[in-house]
């Protein structure tokens, strides 16, 4: 019924009977997406799961069940699986949810191909010669020989796994891997044990023991990517992992010692969270050793330039179109952008550019509506009716400039005209990269 369904709403689709059918039909025909029962005759999905990402680590699989628990979702998911369904199945939504698979599949082995060479060099150059980014570099070589945690805090998209790369690349961690967890990705129960590992038979389709990312990166590096978002009931788990060095595999009596120098990123304020009661304290001050802030793009000037020049330069050549430059009013435009999604919209910006560019330089014209359209406004400025909606922390930088200005940069006035502390106010500064007179 699924074969001849998706076949009829234009998936080519190939069945198999059998784990080790399955197996071959991977290295043969290398499809762009699983899809198995959770239970099988003799067999158990999870087990396929398994197998087949030995087999193809990058195969996303889909796994449906009619035993729709949050037990089996979280084996399914701990098996390696891209997602979890319940049947009955909605043939529509299970051909969105495909789609979705492939698309990611294709991506990933675009972002491979482009970037694979790059990791594996170890270039983890910083573009720009901006003062705040000269000063972001400055921070990374005086932190050369050091093995203090670092908290690597700015606005997503502003380039902090980047960073984190370059201080994993100038310590004395070097020569070790370079291991990165995203903390928003997933709930506790998954992140204790994808960061500590599990024993055999630890939970529900723990069918072999696992060493956790901690241990896995011993001798190197590890980033908690998104700190902010780790759960509550998480953090006392790993503070004690951190004051101790050591780990305890979910349902495991034993634990493992680990050498590693951590770094975290967030694009949250996590003085604030605290303040809030939404994050410990105690590890607030573990993470926060030194602190290395990534400036917004909008504050890093004709930087905007050499940053779109070097994406300009990496999708001609995998395109191979013979595009080489921006024009004036292309490179103008670029720069009164406001860029609210950073490093990562302006390359998604310069990719679309590309792709649309007709001659051997790139128009006002190739670039996205929204940066053709929106140009950044002075601070008493509004917003005509035709302007993309900013959002709310673009807006809240606008009022802070503005107050500024009228108080010629006193905070301490400013401040008060706010209704905010001084505290909060230095850190709001720092965070949008303005700045005001000592007082």
């Amino acid at each position: 019924m699924l074969l001849q369904g998706l076949s009829a709403m234009g998936h080519t689709v190939s069945a198999c009977a059998s784990l080790g059918e399955t197996l071959e039909r991977i290295v043969q025909d290398d499809p762009e997406v699983l899809l198995t029962d959770l239970r099988l005759r003799g067999e158990s999905g999870l087990d396929v799961c398994q197998r087949a990402m030995e087999r193809s680590p990058e195969l996303p699989v889909v796994v449906m069940t009619g035993f729709g628990t949050m037990e089996s979702a979280i084996a399914a998911i701990r098996a390696g699986a891209y997602d979890f369904v319940t049947k009955p199945v909605e043939l529509t939504a299970l051909s969105m949810i495909l789609n979705r698979a492939i698309h990611q599949r294709r991506l990933l082995d675009e972002i491979k191909r482009l970037r694979a060479g790059q990791r594996r060099s170890g270039d983890t150059k910083l573009i720009g010669e901006s003062r705040v980014i000269r000063k972001v570099v400055s921070m990374i070589d005086r932190l050369r020989e050091s093995d203090a945690t670092v908290l690597i805090s700015g606005e997503s998209g502003t380039g902090k796994e980047l960073v984190a790369r370059a201080l994993h690349a100038t310590s004395v961690h070097r020569n070790g891997p370079f291991v990165a967890v995203n903390c928003a990705a997933m709930p506790a129960e998954l992140l204790e044990s994808e960061l500590f590992g599990h024993v055999r038979g630890a939970f529900t389709g723990a069918r072999q023991a696992r060493e956790g990312l901690f241990v896995q990166a011993n001798g190197g590096t590890l980033l908690l990517d998104e700190i902010g978002e780790m759960p509550l009931e998480m953090q006392p788990k790993l503070l004690r992992a951190l004051q101790e060095r050591k780990v305890r595999p979910v349902g495991s009596n034993r634990e493992v010692g680990f050498d590693v120098r951590l770094l975290a990123a967030t694009n949250r304020d996590l003085e604030s969270m605290v303040e809030e009661r939404e994050f410990r304290e105690d590890l607030f001050y573990r993470v926060n050793v030194v602190h290395l802030k990534v400036p917004p793009l909008r504050a890093r000037g004709t930087d905007i330039l050499r940053l779109a020049q070097h994406f300009l330069d990496m999708y001609r050549e995998r395109d191979g179109k013979d595009v080489r430059s921006l024009s004036p009013a292309a490179a103008k435009c670029l720069l009164e952008y406001d860029w609210p999604g950073n490093v990562r919209e302006l390359e998604n910006a310069i990719e679309c550019a590309v792709a649309l560019a007709c001659y051997n330089e790139l128009s006002v014209d190739d670039l996205p509506e929204n940066v053709r359209a929106s140009k950044r406004r002075r601070p008493h400025e509004p917003a005509a009716e035709s302007e993309t909606i900013e959002s709310l922390e673009t807006i809240e930088r606008r009022h802070i400039e503005r107050v500024l200005q009228k108080v010629q940069g006193n905070k301490t006035q400013a401040s008060e005209l706010l209704g905010i502390s001084r505290r909060t106010l230095y850190r709001k500064l720092e965070r949008y990269g303005l700045d005001g007179d000592d007082d």
